[in-house]
Parts: C-alpha cells; sequence; structure tokens
C-alpha cells in the first residue's frame, strides 16, 4: 500500500465527506439564506461514477470512510445507485449519510439494501410548527418517525444533530436528551456556527455546551461513556441514568477538535476542501476529467490543510453558507 495520507500536522487522513449536491429542500436558518443560492450548473457536478473514481483512487491511499451529505443529498436521484458504487469499493469500512430527514422513512430501506451503514439526521425542533419555522418551508414533519423508521431499515447507530440556537430551540434541550431514554439513539447537540451571509441567526444565539450540559444535569445524573460504534465525530458523549441511547456535544467554538481532525470535504463541483471553515481547496473535477491520476492533488490538498479552523480567527474565507461544503 502507498504510505497513509498524512497532513503537514501529521494528521492522519482517513474521512472523506463527499457533497453529491448544493441544493436543499429546507432553507433552514443556520444554513442558507431564505431565497436561496445560485445553484451549480448540473455541467459543473461530479457525477456519481466521477464521486465513485476519487474513492477508489483515494481508498488504497487509507481512505475508510465515507459520509454522503450535500445540500440534501436525498433529493439527488438514484441515490441507491451510488451508494452501491460506493458500497463495492475495497477498503471503505463505512459508508454513512447526513439528512433533514424528510425522505429518509421513504428511502430508509431501499438505501439500507444498496449498502449504506448508517445516518446522521438533522431536527432542530420535535414541535411541528417549530420545524416550520426553522426550515423556513411549509413542512409536515416528524423527526421521531423518520429515526424509528431508520432504525426499523437496520441502520445503525442512528445519530440526531441539534443545532443550539439561544430563543429559537434552546428550550428543547431536554425533551431531545429525554429520547436517549426510550431509543438506542444518539442525540447531539451542536454549536451555532453563523458563518457566511447568514443574517438570521448571530453570536448572541450560540450556546456554549457547557451550559447545554448543565441543562441536562437537571433531568438526571449524567455519565461519561464511549461513543457509539461505527461513530467518527468530535463529539463527547454522555449517558442518562437508565438511558438507551448517549447524549453527545459538538463543541466547535467553544472547545475545538482541529487537533485530531482526520477528514476533508469534497464539495459537489469537485473541490477538495480541506477545512469547512478554512478558505484551501483544490480542484480535482478537472484533472479527474482530463484522465489524470489524483494522488498528487490530493496530497498536495493535504500539505496545506490549516491546524485550525477559521472561527477561531472569526472569519471564514469564501463562505456564504454552509449548504455549500455539506456541513
Amino acid at each position: 500500500m502507498t504510505d497513509s495520507l498524512v497532513d503537514g500536522y501529521g494528521r492522519k487522513i482517513e474521512y472523506l465527506r463527499i457533497s453529491i449536491t448544493d441544493r436543499c429542500n429546507f432553507r433552514c436558518l443556520y444554513c442558507m439564506p431564505l431565497a436561496g443560492l445560485q445553484w451549480l450548473p448540473k455541467e459543473k457536478l461530479l457525477s456519481y461514477e466521477e464521486i465513485a473514481s476519487v474513492v477508489r483512487q483515494l481508498a488504497p491511499l487509507g481512505l475508510r470512510r465515507i459520509r454522503i451529505t450535500g445540500g440534501e443529498p436525498t433529493i439527488r436521484p438514484s441515490l441507491e445507485r451510488l451508494i452501491a458504487m460506493l458500497r463495492e469499493i475495497p477498503d471503505i469500512e463505512d459508508l454513512a449519510l447526513s439528512t433533514n430527514g424528510l425522505r429518509l422513512a421513504e428511502l430508509a430501506p431501499s438505501l439500507k439494501s444498496a449498502g449504506l451503514d448508517r445516518v446522521n439526521m438533522s431536527a432542530d425542533s420535535l414541535r411541528p410548527e417549530r420545524i416550520r419555522e426553522i426550515a423556513r418551508r411549509n413542512v409536515d414533519f416528524d423527526p421521531i418517525a423518520a429515526a424509528t423508521a431508520a432504525e426499523g431499515a437496520g441502520l445503525s447507530p442512528i445519530k440526531i444533530n441539534v443545532v443550539v440556537m439561544r430563543g429559537i430551540n434552546d428550550d428543547e434541550i431536554a425533551d431531545f436528551a429525554r429520547l436517549t431514554l426510550d431509543h438506542p439513539w444518539h442525540v447531539r447537540f451542536i454549536e451555532l456556527m453563523p458563518v457566511g451571509e447568514m443574517r438570521d441567526t448571530t453570536w448572541e444565539h450560540v450556546v456554549p455546551m457547557d451550559q447545554v450540559l448543565s441543562r441536562i444535569e437537571k433531568i438526571s445524573r449524567v455519565h461519561d461513556c464511549a461513543p457509539p460504534d461505527r461513530g467518527n465525530g468530535p463529539a463527547r458523549y454522555y449517558r442518562l441514568d437508565g438511558g438507551q441511547g448517549t447524549i453527545g456535544l459538538i463543541t466547535p467554538l467553544s472547545h475545538t477538535y482541529c487537533a485530531s481532525c482526520n477528514r476533508v470535504r469534497l464539495t459537489a463541483d469537485g473541490r477538495l476542501r480541506t477545512c469547512l471553515f478554512g478558505e484551501h481547496e483544490v480542484n480535482l473535477r478537472e484533472p479527474l476529467r482530463e484522465g489524470l491520476p489524483l494522488e498528487a492533488f490530493f496530497r498536495t490538498a493535504l500539505a496545506g490543510k490549516p491546524k485550525e479552523h477559521e472561527l477561531l480567527r472569526m472569519r471564514v474565507g469564501g463562505l456564504r453558507a454552509l449548504s455549500q461544503v455539506g456541513g
């Protein structure tokens, strides 16, 4: 095997997040402007075959984990076909999907059959009217039903991601935490990251995870615990007394995890972005379409991967919305 993929700070890179579309059927407050963005033309999007080619070239170099993201990946047609193509690639040990969950109940069985291992679902409220307010779409969506359907299809572990926003949904922290008492799910609270052109969320809406934990501790005793199997995220995990699932806290602002970062991102138009909140990226689409081997381009990208993310300096270069890079 060729030498492992290591960046300039000695971090071994084995995890690739792949955005397959910049479009979404939600307009969440913290993720995308209400009017949307200027969508990528179809010819600039990587095809499923091109995405599979990138993964096939990187797997022998040490790539082991794949997460399909968007925009909202379930709105791209025939997602099962891509999942099946990636499942066939040797050395890929973990194949996951991030979704807003709106189509999860419908698609979970076919995605599992195609080879998907697990799913992360965004759910920023359990209340129907508030879901519509945060998504800024008139949707009829039940996160608990969606997660139950995914569990029933055999996708595991089920992770539910909650972006906590002061004055918007932070009064539901206890409700989300209690889900782990009755379900073997992993509810993960995430600090709000107000970046790009978002005007409806500001730094005043940020709730540090230390405060989230304090509210959870009012429900019952909380214990440190190990992360779920096949997890790869940066969360610190806890369990309530008698809980079937776990509670995770993700802290990109108050307690960074850059020192152990093992991931890079492939945008829908084929740019390898080495940090979610950085400026550095390398175009893989052009060399891919010219038939050039990608290893040298990938190693060049890793050499420029920053030591820490740009939120530490309160700026994010060239990023208008999280939906552009898959979060």
